[in-house]
Order: structure tokens, then sequence, then C-alpha cells
């Protein structure tokens, strides 16, 4: 039987290449806003960081996110998203 290709991806925050499962989302949508993509099935741009608050501050600090999106990131994102993976 043929073995099955797990999907890879880099890491935005610490540059790892990880399985898709293991990393999480963020989408820019065809609108423009951008925000965490728990489920993976959000419409628009995607970028993947490790599920830890290292990483999205790595990623914010080399503005990793914006060039990802070719777009300006407000800090009420990044703030909303850093929410979101400490689960408040």
């Amino acid at each position: 039987m043929k073995q099955k290709k797990i999907p890879m991806r880099k890491c935005l925050g610490c540059g790892e290449v990880k399985d898709k499962r293991e990393l999480v989302r963020v989408v820019r949508s065809p609108q423009g806003e951008v925000s965490l993509d728990l489920t993976g099935k959000k419409s628009g741009r995607g970028a993947y960081i490790c599920a830890e608050v290292s990483c999205l501050n790595k990623a914010r600090k080399a503005k990793r996110f914006e060039r990802a999106f070719e777009c300006e990131i407000p800090e009420e994102v990044y703030s909303a998203m850093e929410s979101e993976l400490k689960g408040e």
C-alpha cells in the first residue's frame, strides 16, 4: 500500500518545518480581515505559526505577517490572536 503524503508547513515565528496539523493557521480573508483559523477551513490567504505565544511574538517583531499577507496589520489584531492562543 502506498504511504499517504503528510503536508508540511513552516512556522513564521521559529522557522521550523512541522506537520500542518501541529500548526495554527492565520488567515487574511478576501475582505482583508486577519484572524486565527483554528479549524483550517476559512477561505483566504493562509500562513502558519506554532501554537505558542513566543512564535507569534517573533513573527510580529520581524513583521512576517505583513510580508506574507502584503498588508498592514493593526495592534488590536495581534492582541486578539495572542489572547486566543493563550486560551482566554
